[in-house]
């Protein structure tokens, strides 16, 4: 999504916010009125309890049926039309799981329109992804989805994923990516013969405020798809479950403890795709992306899981909400520019920053440092660090956002380059230049850092060190909570880091064209 409008700019240095930051795709906050909170404790007491134990029944009631059905399934078998015992085991298992469903206030589930047949539309893209609750569709359908391989060996719910014949991925199997596509393409071109894939294009769960980038995985057949949107029309949202925000068993006990739980889940026309369409999975893809959106009334972003990874890594530095570095780690990838592969280059631009010292460069020559041609793109990133809207930039506020997005959880290694690109000859920095760092790096129009360095400069000589700044923040690891946000960002907009440990959601993502960015799971920042 392309920042648009015309707005203030960092007084002193920073990456300039052009009109109001879009919100976070991946962070949730709740707020309950006092009224909220009295109904909430009464029914913890009460219905919680009753729900729960009752969900858990009917799964439980669910396994021994979800077993025997899945005994002695070979390939063959699976390809052919369900036998008579098999579809009464069906309607059974369709109505347990829509009992637990009641069980956690669910009471009714509107569905709107008209669920393709397998030989119309094999694959079924669901979006946004935003909870685990959106395997609501998947029970009542029972298509299969794609999971992790571990999965399977989870006691009860192993044997009911088992059941609906999930395509599964295996972290064990460096290609298992690719068999995994293979997979879903050989189902999806069978002529209607195994059962549709219910696929969750995102990859990863969002707070619904928008589509975020589908990955290519579910395209890349070539076949016809049917969109499946899903909405959540409660006046209190207890359901979205994002990297930030209420954690599983929290949005769990929050949803039960609701009387009633809306949900909405409508079936789009099949998507045909075109000759060019079949060619191009990231273009399929995008425009199924646009007439689900549409659908919705929410807009697209291309903010992608590597986003959330940018936005959650481990670190001293917590990355604010309406931060612009997401902005630019997007652009980052539009140019063909891999953060990963940028650390090795990241020297070489410091170096010729360093050079250049406080001198400022115009589009031509920022060009010309990147060695990429003026684009619109670049034109985009160029906008984000003119402050003053005059046609020229500080060339040391890229390379300290590019040193964010290309270690986003080495917060100290990327406020040493910093200090090493504005420090005097005497080694030294002023608050001034503390402030314009610390608003880069964390992508940010204005940030008060006075309290900070005051703690820093402990000989109040009004200039400091990096070996200064590196023995406060190892005697205070949080500085950037005691310092930083409480005194001005809060904790409303400041990003706290969940406990998840692998991307949220029922389905993961397969996608071959990211396998290496998910080798590393998100966990919490540094204490």
């Amino acid at each position: 999504m392309k920042l648009s409008g015309r707005g203030r700019g960092c007084c002193a240095g920073g990456i300039r916010e052009r009109g109001p930051p879009p919100r976070s795709p991946f962070v949730h906050q709740l707020r309950f009125s006092p009224l909220e909170k009295a109904k909430i404790a009464f029914m913890t007491l009460t219905l919680f309890p009753i729900r729960l134990f009752f969900a858990a029944f009917m799964m439980l009631l669910a396994w021994p049926f979800a077993f025997i059905a899945s005994m002695g399934s070979d390939e063959q078998e699976l390809e052919k039309p369900l036998s008579w015992w098999r579809k009464i085991v069906d309607v059974l298992l369709k109505a347990i799981m829509r009992m637990m469903w009641l069980a956690g206030g669910f009471h009714w589930i509107n569905v709107k329109g008209r669920r393709a047949l397998p030989a119309e539309a094999a694959i079924l893209t669901v979006a946004p992804h935003s909870s685990y609750f959106d395997a609501i569709p998947v029970t009542m359908t029972f298509a299969s989805i794609v999971m992790k391989a571990e999965s399977k060996d989870i006691p009860v719910w192993g044997t009911l994923i088992k059941y609906i014949r999930p395509v599964f991925v295996s972290r064990a199997d460096q290609d298992s990516r690719r068999k995994t596509v293979e997979e879903i393409k050989r189902r999806a071109q069978s002529g209607g013969k195994w059962p549709q894939i219910m696929i969750f294009p995102e990859g990863t769960c969002t707070n619904r405020s928008c589509l975020i980038t589908f990955k290519p995985g579910a395209f890349i057949p070539g076949v016809p798809v049917q969109p499946v949107v899903l909405r959540y029309p409660n006046k209190l949202d207890t359901i979205t479950w994002t990297w930030q925000g209420p954690g599983a068993f929290e949005i769990l006990w929050l949803t039960l403890c609701q009387f009633h739980n809306s949900v909405e889940i409508e079936f789009l026309p099949v998507y045909i795709p075109s000759e060019e369409e079949r060619k191009n999975p990231v273009l399929y893809a995008n425009n199924v992306r646009r007439v689900m959106a549409e659908a919705l009334g929410v807009s697209v972003t291309d903010y992608t899981f590597e986003d959330c990874q940018l936005a959650l890594a481990e670190g001293q530095l917590r990355l604010p909400s309406n931060t612009c570095l997401l902005e630019f780690a997007k652009l980052v990838r539009s140019l063909g520019l891999k953060p990963e592969k940028l650390e090795d280059d990241l020297d070489k631009y410091a170096a010729s920053a360093m050079k250049m010292k406080k001198e400022k460069v115009d589009l031509k020559e920022f060009s010309a440092y990147l060695e990429f041609p003026v684009s619109q793109t670049l034109e985009s990133m160029f906008a984000l660090f003119d402050e003053n809207e005059d046609g020229v930039i500080d060339i040391r506020e890229f390379v300290i956002a590019l040193s964010v997005v290309c270690k986003p959880s080495k917060t100290l290694e990327t406020i040493q380059l910093a200090f090493q690109l504005y420090q005097s000859e005497g080694g030294t920095i002023t608050e001034e230049d503390l402030a314009c760092i610390l608003k880069t790096a964390m992508g940010v129009s204005q940030i008060d850092v006075t309290h900070l360095f005051r703690a820093v400069d402990e000989e109040e000589k009004g200039k400091i060190t990096y070996d200064d700044f590196y023995t406060f923040a190892v005697l205070h690891p949080h500085f950037a909570e005691d310092y930083l946000y409480a005194d001005q960002m809060g904790a409303e907009s400041s990003l706290e880091t969940s406990s998840l440990s692998a991307p949220n959601g029922i389905c993961t993502d397969f996608s071959p064209d990211s396998s290496g960015d998910r080798r590393k799971p998100l966990q919490k920042k540094l204490n």
